[in-house]
């Protein structure tokens, strides 16, 4: 007589999903929010719907935000 053959263990592609990000979701979760928090972010967008509104033009921006920069530094002080 031969041994029953073992069911062929199936996994959906959710469960593949699940098992491939838990290890980085594991991280994730552990770490503390500001080390995914990116202070240069509002920044960053400011400046580049800046230079949209001025067709592109730096130099249009560059005042606004030297001030910026200047009162951001003084608060820091």
């Amino acid at each position: 007589m031969s041994k029953p053959q073992e069911p062929i263990a199936t996994t959906s592609a959710s469960e593949k999903v699940d098992d491939a990000y838990a290890e980085s979701k594991a991280k994730f979760d552990s770490k503390a929010k500001s080390e995914y928090f990116d202070p240069c972010q509002e920044l960053a967008q400011k400046s580049i719907k800046c230079l949209h509104r001025n067709g592109g033009d730096k130099a249009m921006c560059g005042d606004y935000f030297q001030y910026v920069l200047g009162i951001s530094l003084r608060h820091s002080a």
